[in-house]
């Protein structure tokens, strides 16, 4: 909000160009992933760590996990199987091939070591205990903070706060969860989220911010986010752009758009992307 529509321009190109740069950086990223096979000989504990690791602690998306229930050599020779398998079966290649074992107490564990060595094999052995209980870890962790995630941030103590301070907080809010897209926005949708009476939500505009209306506030959200959509998004139409900002129709979307940045959504959008 404040931008002339040639400042606006300029910060919208700008984070295009930035946009795009990420997005290259990130394809050379996903170009330079390898492919993991691991081959678990526990069935459960093992299989359930790796996922959990892999899914919430890395940037590698390109990993098979399988859990066999074999053993030492028996293990090895089923991980040189499925290797086979699913290498013909989708054609591609593993970069990298783990045989995890449970413990090291056969037999044939160091015959087994040395065949996955000669295969190309890295090896590991796993403590299950240790296994299990990082994986619940992960699990309560991740949970613990997607609950924090969802959770409606607390209201802060209204007697402390100036209109002018409650305004910032609640614009906050209202930005971040994107609250002004919902059509159905109104005076008592931040009574209600913010335990606000109508009175004291008409004093934090009027008094606190430069928006004597709540109206022309919202619709200014809406209509920044919709240019910032514009440029974003050059192949969208500007009816699917107006419609999830929250605008009943395209004239009225356009008509606001003009009055609000002093020229029609399309040329907006060719100004910004030349």
């Amino acid at each position: 909000m404040g931008y002339s529509r040639k400042e606006e321009i300029v910060k919208l190109r700008r984070e295009h160009k930035e946009a795009k740069a990420a997005k290259k950086r990130r394809e050379n990223v996903r170009e330079k992933l390898v492919r993991f096979l691991i081959v678990c000989e526990g069935t459960k504990s093992e299989p359930h760590y790796f996922e959990t690791l892999i899914n919430n602690y890395s940037t590698v998306r390109e990993v098979t996990i399988e859990g066999e229930d074999r053993a030492a050599v028996a293990l090895v020779d089923r991980t040189q199987e499925i290797k086979a398998e699913l290498e013909r079966k989708n054609a591609m290649t593993f970069d990298r091939v783990w045989v995890v074992f449970d413990k090291d107490d056969y037999d044939d564990f160091n015959e087994a070591i040395k065949k996955a060595y000669k295969s190309g094999f890295q090896s590991a052995r796993s403590n299950e205990a240790f296994a299990q209980q990082t994986a619940e870890t992960l699990n309560n962790k991740k949970m613990y903070y997607e609950e924090k995630r969802i959770q409606k941030p607390a209201v802060a103590p209204r007697k402390h706060l100036t209109n002018e301070q409650f305004f910032q907080y609640i614009n906050e809010v209202i930005i971040r969860e994107k609250l002004f897209l919902n059509p159905k926005f109104r005076r008592k949708t931040i009574m209600d989220r913010f335990h606000l009476s109508k009175e004291r939500v008409g004093a934090i505009f009027s008094k606190g911010s430069e928006h004597t209306m709540l109206n022309s506030y919202i619709q200014q959200l809406r209509l920044d986010y919709a240019a910032k959509l514009l440029v974003k998004h050059p192949h969208r139409s500007a009816i699917e752009i107006a419609t999830e900002c929250g605008f009943s129709s395209n004239t009225y979307f356009s008509n606001c758009f003009r009055q609000h940045f002093g020229v029609s959504p399309s040329l907006f959008r060719k100004e910004a992307l030349e």
